[in-house]
């Protein structure tokens, strides 16, 4: 296994870095001072080689739990995100404290889903981190907890995580929690074998991987998912034991720890992973099982002669999920008609479009190379 290390990790230099609240807590309440101490040294050696670091951190709800004296996290959704809106600064202060005794500045990104779901945003955000990289500094980002109601709720820091890699273009993703990886079974149920290499995300990983856990963001289970995102851009992911010492330089120099995720041969470009995953989708397109045929196994554009059913409300341009006739999701694309001139013309041939809309704008519906199909 140490040669699949050893070929997969071998000069990626552009490293994402993910921290949970699992890893960050300490047991005094907050965030754990010297863990961040640690790692900030520790990141600041493996500068020295060329790596280049981004921080995706959760814990701003944590902070902000220590500032207000309080050691429960409070259901009501109003009093997390003002938790978070006290702690974000206490934790960016966390870090900027560790990372500045090494002469290096961190700099604050807040995210959201719904602002990476708009093309423009995300590239706009895309240029910050860019524009940060280059001047030597480390991002810090986190979700923007105090106004993300769905983040708070679900816990995407991992999902987050993935999105940074498309941002970024970054070579390697490192998911630091409170485990050492992957394992066959819970580890909480027994003993369990550490999986060291997974070749692809199927049924069977994500089995393995259970639901949601108990505190923090969303367990192994959207670990694993983050995986199975960032392997899609031809990007591989480890998880590992954040709070072992040295395991980050350990996971750069291919030495065993944790678990690696293989990147996919097929590499999915930026634009189309953000179809895939980022996009805010704006309708429907039910499909007959012909064009299900084409548009997967024939990877060919879709046809309005294939469309069975138009739900919602769309423009030219809007991104659409297609579904096959059993309503399970098998692409997504952007449309080059609007919801109204493809209720005109689904299910008829393409030479039609002319002599029924009064216009030809194309003949596909949506484009293959517009077109994401979904794993």
């Amino acid at each position: 296994m140490t040669v699949v290390r050893e070929d997969v990790l071998r000069d990626r230099r552009s490293i994402i870095v993910k921290l949970g609240s699992m890893i960050l807590a300490a047991p005094q309440g907050g965030v754990d001072q010297d863990l961040i101490d640690a790692l900030a040294a520790e990141m600041a050696d493996l500068r020295q080689d060329g790596y280049r670091f981004v921080i995706v951190s959760s814990g701003a709800i944590l902070m902000g739990l220590r500032e207000m004296g309080r050691s429960t996290t409070p259901r009501a959704m109003k009093l997390k995100q003002a938790l978070a809106a006290i702690g974000q600064s206490k934790l960016m202060h966390a870090y900027d404290e560790a990372f500045s005794r090494h002469g290096i500045k961190v700099g604050q990104m807040l995210l959201t889903r719904e602002g990476l779901e708009d093309r423009k945003r995300f590239v706009n955000s895309r240029n910050t981190l860019g524009a940060l990289l280059r001047m030597g500094v480390i991002p810090v980002i986190n979700e923007n907890d105090s106004i993300a109601v769905e983040e708070i709720m679900f816990g995407d820091n991992d999902f987050l995580s993935s999105m940074v890699v498309n941002l970024t273009d970054a070579d390697l993703l490192v998911i630091l929690t409170d485990i050492a990886g992957l394992y066959d079974r819970d580890p909480r149920l027994g003993e369990g074998r550490l999986i060291e290499v997974v070749k692809e995300v199927d049924e069977k990983i994500l089995g393995i991987a259970g639901g949601p856990g108990d505190s923090g963001s969303g367990g192994m289970s959207s670990k694993v998912m983050a995986a199975k995102r960032t392997a899609r851009m031809g990007v591989p992911t480890v998880i590992a034991d954040g709070r072992t010492p040295g395991n980050l330089t350990r996971i750069l120099k291919a030495e065993p720890a944790g678990t690696l995720f293989l990147p996919a041969r097929d590499k999915l470009a930026s634009r189309k992973h953000w179809i895939a995953y980022s996009a805010g989708i704006n309708g429907t397109l039910v499909l007959d099982d012909g064009a299900v045929s084409a548009v997967v196994e024939g990877k060919r554009s879709l046809l309005p002669a294939g469309i069975k059913d138009v739900r919602g409300s769309f423009e030219q341009g809007g991104l659409v999920q297609c579904l096959d006739q059993d309503g399970r999701e098998i692409a997504r694309g952007f449309t080059s008609f609007s919801a109204d001139h493809i209720r005109l013309i689904m299910g008829k041939h393409s030479e039609e479009i002319r002599e029924i809309l009064g216009f030809f704008p194309g003949e596909e519906v949506i484009h293959r190379d517009d077109l994401v199909l979904k794993e």
